[in-house]
């Protein structure tokens, strides 16, 4: 006999995801990105990516829909991230998916966004091992965490980013380097051609004494702005390609190498690398060579589930569907930013304020 059937929905940034899950096992998974508007503006615009999500809600559902070969009314539950992301962006999202819930009959689960992140990986690899060392590495988040069970118990946060992320980070550094938005693939491509050794960017706090799982990405920024600066006062275009390899090898470097150290700490022989920044050629290469110096396996999704996706919504729904969890109340609103606890999130509007 066979499962309940998940439909997942995302909408916290400038994707529109909708995955479904049964057992385990991905049965659709639909991304409808906005990402071409915003490019000309250098990053994303709240109010467009509200306007995309509103467009592309309904044709991004109805092809998931017509992928797993299901009409609406065979579908057990829905799950929808409640946070964090962009406030219009997710209440897009979480009205679409109440409409649906309700539209079917079937219960409505919050999800925290970087649950999914998590849970991405169980769609390619099967259940998390219990523990694991998880690397969330994207444009919002940088975290390291040690997972037990993933719907039932809390996420124990080793370390987080003081400043920006690592896909901020590239999406700065791109910028200044005179590449497109998204930075990330944009230094990717361009350190193809150059020398990852060519300039000494900085390590952040990877000196004795600093916070072992901690990151900071901020002064790398500035220290490669300072780089491209000194080129410019000169009259001279910066190398790109040796700019954006030695970067990008600096942040895989602090990376993998705080994350190999949680995990010697912590015993756990199971790294698990997931978030945008994850589909980095050099963070993958980097990973799996100290990886298997250390006798760890590593785990990463596939390219098309590292990015915000529904279906990594619908694998934590399907978690908390056959664990039995409680299913969100009618009233459950988002969390912009919501503190990542527990994968499960069902945050309620504030209470009215009273008349002085």
């Amino acid at each position: 006999m066979s499962g309940p059937v998940v439909l997942g929905i995302e909408s916290s940034c400038d994707e529109t995801g909708a995955g479904i899950v049964r057992d385990g096992e991905l049965l659709a998974h639909v991304v409808a990105s906005s990402m071409d508007e915003h490019a000309r503006f250098g990053g994303v615009v709240p109010e467009i990516a509200a306007r995309a999500h509103l467009h592309a809600f309904n044709p991004v559902v109805r092809q998931a829909l017509d992928q797993a070969g299901l009409r609406l009314n065979q579908i057990d539950a829905v799950a929808v991230t409640t946070g964090p992301g962009l406030s219009g962006a997710l209440q897009v999202g979480l009205a679409g998916a109440k409409t649906l819930a309700y539209a079917a009959g079937v219960p409505l689960y919050g999800v925290h966004h970087l649950a999914g992140h998590v849970a991405a990986d169980t769609l390619e690899h099967g259940p998390l091992p219990d523990p694991c060392v998880v690397l969330i590495v994207s444009g919002g988040h940088t975290s390291l965490l040690l997972v037990r069970d993933l719907v039932r118990e809390p996420i124990l946060h080793l370390g987080d980013t003081l400043d920006d992320a690592a896909g901020e980070c590239f999406d700065k550094v791109a910028r200044i380097l005179g590449l497109p938005y998204p930075g990330g693939p944009a230094i990717d491509r361009a350190a193809r051609d150059g020398d990852p050794k060519a300039v000494a960017f900085p390590r952040p706090l990877t000196r004795p004494g600093d916070d072992p799982y901690a990151f900071s990405f901020s002064g790398l920024k500035t220290a490669a702005a300072r780089w491209a600066e000194k080129y410019r006062q000169r009259g001279e275009e910066p190398p790109v390609a040796d700019g954006a390899a030695a970067l990008q090898e600096a942040v895989a470097d602090v990376l993998t190498r705080k994350a190999l150290a949680a995990c010697r700490a912590y015993d756990v022989k199971t790294l698990i690398v997931v978030g945008g920044v994850a589909a980095n050629s050099r963070v993958r290469a980097l990973a799996e060579r100290r990886c298997a110096s250390a006798g760890i396996e590593l785990r990463v999704p596939p390219l098309t589930l590292c990015t915000d996706n529904g279906a990594m919504i619908a694998a934590v729904g399907d978690l908390l569907v056959r664990s039995g969890a409680e299913p969100a109340p009618l009233n459950v609103s988002v969390d912009p930013s919501a503190p990542l606890e527990y994968a499960s999130l069902t945050p309620l509007p504030a209470p009215p304020v009273a008349a002085p």
